[in-house]
């Protein structure tokens, strides 16, 4: 008797539970530079393709430090014309 073929069956699509990656500490500096424009015009064509990707998420957060920092100096001749006496005296 010849082999019969079926047709495919499909089953619907499932998402698994996402898998998080433990959150990675970035410092960001910033440095502010003056950029001087030269400018170098370039036509672009533009190939639309459409591709089947695997999503993966990456939140961050973001946080910001800003230092201050003080120094006191108190200032006099060498002795001997400025006798040691308590600060604010």
């Amino acid at each position: 008797m010849p082999s019969q073929t079926l047709p495919t069956q499909v089953a619907p699509t499932q998402v698994a539970p996402a898998q998080v990656s433990p959150t990675q500490q970035v410092v960001k500096t910033n440095v502010f530079n003056t950029v001087v424009p030269h400018v170098h015009p370039t036509h672009t064509t533009t190939v639309n393709k459409h591709v089947f990707t695997h999503q993966h998420y990456f939140p961050q957060t973001q946080s910001v430090v800003n230092q201050c920092f003080n120094q006191q100096m108190v200032c006099c001749p060498p002795p001997p014309c400025c006798p040691p006496r308590p600060f604010g005296f």
